[in-house]
């Protein structure tokens, strides 16, 4: 097998590194796109309410807008995927939180998990079992280095590559969630002097809210997909005060969850939306930058860690240092 794969490798002029490369690459990319092929299952409602009196790119524009309902998990994955709906519900929480809005958004995460936790490991064995043949292929530090490993480092290595296979993830959700938390959180102010600006000059709160969605498309596309998003929940029928609790738990800001509650409380009662407005874009600024002149006290704290330990040397040397070298001329 190796004597014709290095035929194939001299005919078409490459290394045959490059060769097992691409063939291991392109092996991974058909298993992964069967297994996303085979649990992924459409859903007939919203493709039928996507399809109602739109034209086609339309429909590729709004369908993003729509949430289908939870679906649990398939055959071959419900021995991965928590099948308790509210253990679930935490997890694609946490995936819409992060921008992940995909029906399959759970099943293509779990997948991901699986298959660095099961990959990872596989490549270092593939690895390990060419550089122990008795005509190894791969460059000769890096065989030499395999070739050296005991059975415990071996086991150790595979228990690593398997935990960060299958934890990496988490913390790149993790992480993900934190930076679109802190976009949202910068641009909502400007989003609501827009909504205000908007409700001065004659428009009602939804067609407000459209108005500064279909603006922020570029600057802010996250509040842009939310406000979007909440409209076409209220045209399709849910209650406004619905939409919006449901907008705040998709971005899980303290601040959303106040908008949601002024807003709500504004319509119930018949105060000036506009003044709503205005007073929480003040309020939001505010907290903005005291937050600010928070980080700001805290630097010379942590600065003073580092200080010590950089400066602190460099000064003692250059106090103690002369007296040293006196000190051994003279003995």
């Amino acid at each position: 097998m190796l004597d014709y794969l290095e035929r194939i490798a001299l005919r078409l002029d490459v290394p045959l590194e490059t060769l097992l490369a691409g063939a291991v690459g392109f092996g991974v990319l058909l298993l992964l796109f069967g297994l996303v092929a085979a649990v992924r299952r459409p859903d007939p409602a919203v493709a039928r309410i996507a399809a109602i009196s739109r034209s086609r790119g339309q429909d590729r524009r709004d369908r993003v807008f729509l949430m289908p309902a939870d679906r649990g998990p398939g055959a071959l994955m419900k021995a991965f995927i928590p099948s308790e709906k509210e253990k679930r519900s935490t997890l694609q929480r946490k995936l819409i939180q992060a921008g992940m809005t995909n029906p399959d958004a759970i099943q293509l995460y779990t997948l991901v998990r699986i298959g660095l936790a099961f990959g990872l490991p596989a490549l270092f064995l593939a690895l390990l079992g060419l550089a122990r043949m008795s005509d190894p292929i791969l460059p000769a530090r890096l065989a030499e280095l395999l070739q050296g490993l005991s059975t415990l480092r071996i086991y150790q290595t595979l228990s690593v590559l398997v935990a960060a296979g299958y934890f990496v993830p988490t913390y790149w959700l993790e992480s993900r969630v934190r930076a679109r938390k802190l976009r949202i959180e910068e641009s909502f102010p400007n989003a609501l002097d827009l909504m205000q600006v908007s409700i001065e000059a004659g428009l009602g709160f939804d067609a407000a809210m459209t108005r500064v969605g279909n603006e922020l498309k570029r600057p802010s596309p996250e509040i842009a997909h939310e406000f979007l998003t909440v409209q076409y929940q209220v045209q399709a029928g849910r209650p406004r005060e619905l939409a919006l609790r449901d907008m705040a738990e998709r971005i899980g800001l303290d601040s959303i969850h106040s908008f949601a509650t002024v807003v709500t409380q504004s319509i119930r009662f018949g105060t000036s939306m506009a003044q709503a407005m205005t007073t929480y874009a003040e309020e939001l600024r505010q907290t903005r930058e005291l937050r600010a002149q928070e980080m700001a006290n805290k630097l010379p704290v942590k600065m003073s860690a580092v200080m010590a330990s950089l400066m602190l040397p460099a000064l003692v040397m250059m106090t103690i240092g002369p007296v040293v070298i006196r000190y051994l001329r003279n003995f």
